[in-house]
């Protein structure tokens, strides 16, 4: 039985190992091990059980003399030591001593100049399939040339760790050794650790290759071939907005912005699929298809069709597929240099204009903060909007210094004339919590193409003196009155208030997260009256 050097990583007995099996193959050894079932598209569909999202508590990062100082360690990049790492997986890998075992060899980075090639090890068929969808396949040629892989990642859901003997904090445990080029995942089924577990790798690597890593969608012109990234959290329409039947997909969540221009990490999109409509995502809607892996979602047993309004399991029910899936995707993904950075908030408070137009300092002060909000009622004791700051519109997934990443997207910035915006697709005319409802998304993406068009140019903005940011008075296909955020609210003072407190927490945040910033940066933010 060949074990394509398994016996390397101390995994010594397998039952079987199976390599690079297709879709259909990956699809029938998930159903027959009791992974999964059919949907009436033919997707395979899965719950993830106690693990429905990331958990950024069971992530660690092994410090080792090599990288100590490289790392912005803290709350979100926790060191384990290597003894402690060395130890799990070791045990891990005698877990899977007699166990079938799916290995996928592909590759993260759609450049050649800086692909790296990762090999993924899974416990489960299952997630195998999620994984050759998600990262870039290989051609046969490819394949039979592999070789030794850059990166090896070890996932095995059904090993439980022992918190009071392993050292972490749960049974759950996601672990990155930078020096020895390993990742270890146990623990969660949630597909989505082994995506942002490769994702966490690159945006180490690509930074010593002075690459740009960022976590956000990107698309093209068809006839131009300018392109366009766009930057936002979970739920503020990163995937939505760059799947635009008129452009070019490049990717939907990760890239790399060399000095030639930009590159998709992935061969695969991650979409959220909650309430998810036919007429409002319909790239999304059809890419469920066969070689899907669809989470989470409520599927009736009988008539097997989805139930996308339910959120009962989780709110963060995902389909993973290939980009290919998308009909208008830009295959190989690779762009030029962007031409207009985007980026994207969730503003539950009802305040922030729904597009607005940003200069050099005030991008780096959006970059840094990285804002969206939660609602109230997602979360037990939340009863008003609550703000989220991500540095980076990425920071479980950052291991340097934000200023690391901040000055690299300055330098792009300046060097390209890219043009900034920001975009608030959340509420409008109040906020979520006094029942007012979302932007329009036919509105939103009227705003998006204005911008991407070069239809702002021309036309007239005004100044926001509490968001110290200017807004245009104008764009096609959008009325008027819906460019002012204030003028959007009956309650001219419930919006001044509701204003100023935001800013309020703009302001708190970025002094206490990033004290050192230049003052030129700083002076760029919401200013509280």
């Amino acid at each position: 039985m060949e074990t394509y050097g398994l016996e390397k990583l101390g995994i010594l007995a397998p039952k079987a190992v199976y390599r690079n099996l297709g879709p259909a193959q990956l699809t029938e050894a998930a159903l027959r091990r009791g992974e999964g079932k059919l949907s009436n598209t033919g997707a395979l569909v899965v719950t993830t059980g106690k693990y429905t999202g990331r958990s950024p508590n069971d992530k660690f990062i092994v410090d080792t003399p090599a990288i100590h100082d490289d790392i912005a360690w803290g709350k979100v990049n926790r060191p384990i030591s290597k003894e402690k790492f060395d130890a799990i997986k070791g045990k891990l890998c005698a877990y899977l001593q007699g166990r079938e075992i799916f290995v996928f060899d592909g590759f993260a980075g759609a450049d050649p100049a800086h692909t790296k090639k990762f090999r993924i090890v899974n416990e489960l068929a299952s997630q195998n399939l999620f994984i050759h969808q998600l990262l870039i396949r290989p051609t046969a040629e490819e394949l039979a040339a592999y070789g030794e892989a850059d990166y090896t990642v070890l996932c095995a859901p059904g090993f439980k760790c022992d918190p009071a003997v392993d050292g972490v904090n749960s049974e759950a445990a996601i672990m990155i050794d930078y020096e020895a080029h390993l990742i270890v995942i146990c623990g969660s089924q949630y597909a989505g650790e082994i995506k942002k577990s490769v994702f966490s790798t690159m945006n180490y690597v690509l930074t010593k290759e002075n690459i740009l890593p960022m976590h956000c969608s990107a698309n093209m012109d068809p006839e131009t071939h300018e392109t366009a990234v766009f930057f936002g959290l979970s739920g503020t329409g990163k995937t939505t907005l760059s799947a635009d039947p008129k452009r070019k997909l490049i990717g939907d969540d990760e890239h790399g912005w060399a000095d030639d221009g930009i590159f998709n990490i992935e061969g695969g999109c991650y979409a959220k699929c909650i309430n998810l409509k036919e007429e409002n995502e319909p790239e999304i809607y059809h890419a469920i298809r066969f070689g899907s892996l669809v989470e989470n979602v409520i599927m009736d047993d009988e008539t097997r069709e989805f139930d996308f309004d339910d959120g009962s399991l989780t709110e963060n029910t995902r389909v993973g597929y290939p980009v290919n899936y998308i009909s208008n995707a830009a295959i190989p993904g690779v762009g030029g240099i962007p031409k207009v950075v985007i980026f994207l908030t969730a503003d539950a408070f009802g305040v922030l204009p729904p597009i607005s137009r940003l200069d050099e300092d005030a991008a780096m002060y959006h970059f840094v903060t990285g804002f969206t909000s939660k609602l109230a009622g997602t979360e037990r004791g939340i009863t008003e909007p609550q703000p989220t700051f991500s540095t980076l519109f990425g920071e479980p997934f950052m291991p340097m210094d934000p200023s690391v990443y901040a000055e690299m997207l300055g330098k792009r910035i300046r060097e390209s004339g890219a043009k900034v915006y920001l975009v608030n697709t959340g509420w409008a005319g109040g906020s979520a919590a006094d029942g007012a409802k979302r932007m329009k998304l036919a509105y939103t993406r009227a705003m998006v193409s204005a911008a991407l068009n070069g239809d702002f140019d021309n036309v007239e903005f005004k100044h926001h003196d509490v968001f110290n940011v200017d807004y245009p008075t104008s764009c096609p296909n959008v009325p008027d009155e819906m460019l002012d955020a204030r003028g959007m609210w009956a309650d001219k003072d419930a919006y001044d208030a509701q204003a100023n407190k935001l800013a309020k927490l703009f302001e708190d945040n970025f002094a206490k997260k990033y004290p050192n910033m230049p003052a030129h940066i700083a002076a760029a933010g919401p200013k509280a009256k």
